[in-house]
């Protein structure tokens, strides 16, 4: 069996991660998406077990795909051979994500052989990634946002800002 090993920061996860999923999901057999802390973005707008739901949520419909419960700091390599994967899967939205994505799958085939498979997102998705959506949360635009993410995570936000 064939596993992929999804992961992200995803605070929060969006329509352009759920693209990423869906797509790999009809590639591999297993999905496993890991949402883990990134020690170089700022402090999380949303907890790990509250992006654990809002993802979950999200991707209930996709019967090969679950969610990690691991926690804890650990090399994205150490992940993948904990939860049996046989790839990491990235997204690339725009040609800017490639360089560093591409610096990391080096680093991490040189570290652990293993191999990372790129999924481009369309272009009606290239434009969403986190950092501007926790900007629109933390500036009062979370009503905003419903469009860029799936229905879960948009209830999770409306929660969350009390709309």
């Amino acid at each position: 069996m064939r596993t992929a090993l999804f992961p992200g920061s995803f605070d929060p996860f969006h329509n352009g991660h759920l693209e990423i999923v869906e797509t790999a999901s009809r590639l591999f057999q297993r999905i496993v998406i890991a949402p883990v802390r990134n020690p170089h973005k700022p402090s999380a707008l949303f907890s790990i077990d509250e992006r654990r739901s809002m993802i979950a949520a999200s991707v209930a419909h996709l019967g090969n795909v679950e969610v990690s419960a691991l926690g804890g700091p650990m090399l994205v390599v150490d992940l993948a051979a904990s939860v049996g994967a046989d790839v990491i899967v990235k997204g690339l939205r725009v040609a800017s994500d490639a360089e560093s994505e591409l610096q990391q799958a080096q680093v991490n085939k040189a570290v652990s052989g293993l191999e990372t498979v790129f999924v481009p997102c369309s272009s009606g998705y290239s434009f969403i990634a986190s950092r501007w959506l926790r900007d629109l949360l933390n500036y009062g635009g979370a009503g905003r946002v419903g469009p860029m993410v799936p229905e879960p995570v948009f209830a999770l936000v409306k929660e969350k800002f009390a709309l």
